[in-house]
């Protein structure tokens, strides 16, 4: 019979009995395998659980892929290679080794047998990264169109095709060329994993970014006089209005893009040199919502349950824009979301649907706003509330009022950290003692950059960068930090993904009697940090010594 990949991890000395416990209890109550929380959680890394599974499934574990094109190949639909993330490496004689990285899924496997029913199909296990790296670079035909239609084109020759497209805008966005640079540009930022896509126009030149991970990086440069066609191809799928190109728009897109289901919130505005266009990607097909796998520590989850548990009060969620604030706001939603509960939101826009829950998206021009939302709301009989963003001294006081009224409500606000949201409801004009009569907790929160799990590297870190944490040698695992040295999965940056660092103020009533005495955020945090709130630097500490991130990523935010 065969082993169980918990009990495989536990003779291999990977973890421990508990910990497999805790990991068993969370697995019950998540779509995700136990491998992916075991890395989620920072108790295995991709390689560790890849090894154990092909021990378990009896295949071979390569860390590294090394393709050879065959004919044989093109008898996969390169739908099935994208979705599935399986993909052929190899070919000996009547024999095809493919890629895969989940074993468990045996149906796309049994795809790949009938497509090559002639060979002999051997299957081997490889990081995601690893398999995606050969996908986009060998199958992916939008990948290849944009380096046909963008990188070839130098600045003497190769204009001619563009040159040609009729002057006329609308002709211009329906001409092939262009509706394969659209589509290009959009499938490489899927590819990418990137959050938003610009399209940055200058006096001689157009730029094409993209936000990855949260810092930007340029990537192609098209031609300057394919600029209109593009914009107005974006305008076209986004149903706006191409004609005008004077005033700021705002518009959506909706398409499936390497098999993925993506949502793209569109905004333009008029500069010096044409229009600027920023697509936000929301990639739908990638989502789950669960405590969990939040980068939450044990304890804060165990505090966070507690608060969302409570039948009124608010609870907010503060930091900048892009810090992850309406993702924490799922994942409260998701652990709510019980039949017995009416929940509703009020979003602006609304990200992601999630099933049972009534979500409401604002619309300013016809005065939908959060506080109007907000006051019918609370007609519609909720149990809990979540408002996008506490803007203003109205909305804020429906909140309360809702809160007082027996709701718990969820909302965010824009704060550098969890004492100064206090702080900022009085400058909204709230009463303090309103703010402690409703307010539960408050969790401030930052995304860092995680070290790429294909190039991490132990390094033994000078003695200035642990004085800047106040961390020691003997703090350390070894004497030793990571970091990546950069390749292709993670673009030669040293990081794939993000976590979070957070911050949670619980308001006890020792803050509570601080905040009526009318103090500012600095005496409260200084009466936080004695009840052992742990700020976002302390947060990151951990992450750090974890060899989640590194010490320049915490600076960088915190």
């Amino acid at each position: 019979m065969k082993k169980q990949l918990g009990e495989l991890l536990l003779e291999e000395g990977m973890i421990s009995r508990d910990e497999l416990q805790e990991v068993l209890k969370i697995q019950k109550k998540s779509s995700l395998r136990l491998g992916q929380i075991l890395i989620k959680k920072g108790l295995a890394d991709e390689e560790q659980i890849l090894t154990t599974l092909a021990r378990q499934y009896g295949y071979k574990f390569q860390g590294k892929l090394n393709f050879k094109f065959d004919e044989a190949f093109t008898r996969i639909p390169i739908n099935l290679i994208q979705k599935s993330k399986i993909v052929p490496i190899s070919r000996s004689g009547k024999s095809i080794t493919v890629a895969v990285q989940d074993p468990a899924e045996i149906h796309p496997m049994d795809d790949v047998r009938a497509c090559l029913k002639d060979f002999r199909v051997e299957f081997v296990l490889a990081p995601e990264a690893e398999i995606m790296r050969v996908v986009h670079g060998q199958f992916d035909q939008a990948s290849a169109a944009a380096k046909e239609l963008i990188d070839g084109i130098h600045e003497d020759e190769g204009y001619s095709e563009f040159e040609s497209l009729s002057e006329d805008t609308l002709d211009m966005a329906n001409e092939a060329p262009i509706i394969r640079m659209v589509n290009a540009i959009l499938s490489q930022g899927v590819q990418e994993r990137a959050s938003d896509i610009h399209v940055e126009p200058y006096e001689k030149h157009l730029d094409i970014r993209y936000r990855i991970d949260g810092i930007l990086h340029k990537r192609l440069s098209p031609p300057k006089v394919a600029q209109a066609g593009i914009v107005s191809r974006i305008k076209i799928m986004a149903n706006l209005n191409i004609a005008e190109n004077r005033l700021p728009q705002d518009g959506r897109i909706k398409l499936k893009l390497a098999g993925k289901d993506v949502d793209i919130r569109v905004s333009s505005i008029p500069t010096q040199y044409g229009e600027r266009v920023v697509m936000r990607l929301l990639n739908k097909s990638d989502v789950k919502y669960s405590m969990e796998t939040m980068g939450f520590t044990p304890d804060l989850v165990t505090s966070l349950r507690k608060c969302v548990a409570e039948p009124n009060g608010i609870i907010l969620v503060t930091g900048p824009t892009g810090s992850g604030k309406s993702t924490t706001l799922y994942a409260f939603l998701t652990e709510l979301n019980q039949e017995y509960r009416n929940i509703l939101t009020a979003e602006d826009p609304v990200e992601y649907e999630l099933d049972g829950i009534s979500q409401m998206q604002m619309q300013e021009k016809i005065g939908l706003t959060f506080s109007t939302a907000l006051r019918a709301m609370l007609r519609q009989d909720p149990d809990v509330i979540m408002v996008g963003e506490i803007r203003d001294q109205e909305t804020a006081r429906i909140a309360i009022q809702a809160a007082l009224t027996g709701h718990l409500v969820l909302s965010t606000l824009h704060t550098n950290d969890a004492p100064s949201a206090v702080t900022r409801l009085v400058d909204m004009g709230i009463e303090p003692y309103l703010i402690t009569s409703t307010v539960r907790a408050v969790l401030a929160q930052r995304l860092v950059r995680v070290i790429c799990p294909n190039c991490k590297t132990s390094y033994k870190p000078v003695q200035k960068e642990l004085d800047d944490f106040d961390m020691k040698t003997s703090d350390l695992t070894n004497g030793k930090l990571y970091h990546g040295e950069g390749c292709d999965a993670c673009v030669n940056s040293g990081y794939r993904g993000r976590a979070g660092i957070y911050e949670f103020l619980l308001v006890d009533d020792d803050v509570q009697r601080t905040v009526l005495r009318g103090a500012d955020a600095d005496t409260i945090k200084k009466v936080a940090l004695t009840k052992g709130m742990q700020t976002l630097r302390d947060y990151g500490r951990i992450k750090i010594l974890e060899g989640v991130t590194t010490i320049e990523e915490v600076l960088r935010v915190s």
